[in-house]
């Protein structure tokens, strides 16, 4: 399971390494090399590009299920039940103090 959550996250490190910058100078080699018209060269650029967001998306994704199921098994409580608990204690602090 690890090793598989492991080759996502390199793949969308490599994926996210691609960047605007990089794309154009791929795509001018294309253009080059393979006689690409601006309207390809674009819409080549346009898909690698989206490809890179989709895949950061999923990286983001199934890194926060895996903090997610970490954190379920070592014990420790979400913030938001975390702070719903100290509200709970507190209202129960402040009806404890009224009613002494």
């Amino acid at each position: 399971m690890f090793e598989l959550f492991e080759k996502a996250v390199l793949t969308g490190i490599g994926a996210i390494s691609l960047t605007q910058k990089k794309g154009e100078e791929i795509l001018s080699e294309l253009k080059e090399k393979y006689k690409f018209s601006e309207e390809e060269g674009k819409a080549f650029l346009e898909k690698i590009q989206s490809a890179a967001k989709e895949t950061r998306e999923k990286i983001t994704e199934a890194a926060e299920t895996e903090v997610k199921k970490a954190v379920e098994r070592i014990g420790l409580v979400p913030k938001d039940e975390y702070d719903k608990l100290k509200l709970k204690v507190e209202e129960l602090e402040k009806k404890l103090e009224s009613a002494g």
